[in-house]
């Protein structure tokens, strides 16, 4: 068998392609996820959101540490340079062990704080009549985004002054105020019918079960990417030996 027959060989056998893949898979989430992130964090100003900086921080940290890893990697598969995938396994290693230890062990304290602090935020804004501006336009988006109006009580928490968000027109929803209900309010207006806290807590919390998921099932396919990176280290060592071996002076040409 010829030298460049047994090259052939042994790339069919390698896991330098489905790793490869797998990272190219990896990149394109990691840029989608990154653009999700700045177009998430620009909405959260335009809109007056509250969100720790921190987070919005670490998000960026991650997602691009992450891109950065999978390119890392990619030329280490490509050019056969095992210090690229050493550099890449190693990150790989303590951001999936980090991730999946953070999530299992801090799961339920993160989420109840999480879902209480935003809780506490909406109900120290009440009464609504009197809050702030930064708070109405919170709200106001609020009421649009999950159709619903006020936070306990319905369209009476906002007293005489109903904003247009609470408008309804959607029968199903909707709640008709007869004039007296309210003063202030329109003769026969349509407003919306459940409050917003419950059901923004739900969506909370339907929001961050999902978010805690798709952290876990990265920590996940990051720690199948480190195996495959161990692996394929140990095909290119053992390629690069078999090669030198050819290349000696026991090699003879036809001896296969």
């Amino acid at each position: 068998m010829h030298r460049s027959a047994v090259v052939v060989v042994a790339d069919k056998m390698s896991l330098k392609r489905p790793f490869i893949f797998a990272n190219a898979v990896h990149m394109a989430l990691c840029f989608f996820m990154l653009t999700m992130t700045v177009a998430w964090h620009r909405d959260l100003i335009q809109t007056g959101k509250l969100v720790s900086n921190v987070s919005v921080v670490i998000m960026y940290v991650v997602e691009i540490g992450c891109l950065l890893l999978s390119v890392l990697g990619v030329v280490g598969a490509c050019t056969g340079k095992r210090w690229c995938l050493i550099l890449y396994a190693t990150g790989m290693a303590a951001a999936s062990q980090t991730i999946i230890v953070r999530t299992a062990l801090s799961y339920q304290d993160v989420y109840e704080k999480r879902v209480a602090r935003e809780e506490s935020k909406l109900l120290s804004m009440m009464p609504l009549s009197g809050t702030s501006k930064a708070n109405r336009t919170l709200l106001y988006s609020i009421q649009q985004e999950f159709e619903c109006c006020g936070l306990i009580e319905g369209y009476k928490d906002w007293g005489s002054s109903i904003p247009a968000s609470c408008n309804c027109h959607y029968p199903g929803k909707c709640i008709r105020l007869r004039g007296s209900a309210t003063l202030g309010a329109p003769k026969n207006q349509y407003v919306y019918q459940e409050p917003c806290l419950p059901i923004y807590v739900s969506e909370l919390k339907l929001a961050f079960s999902l978010g805690m998921a798709v952290q876990f099932g990265s920590g996940v396919f990051w720690l199948v990417l480190l195996v495959m990176s161990i692996k394929l280290m140990g095909q290119i060592k053992r390629k690069q030996e078999f090669m030198a071996l050819l290349q000696s002076n026991r090699y003879v040409p036809g001896a296969f």
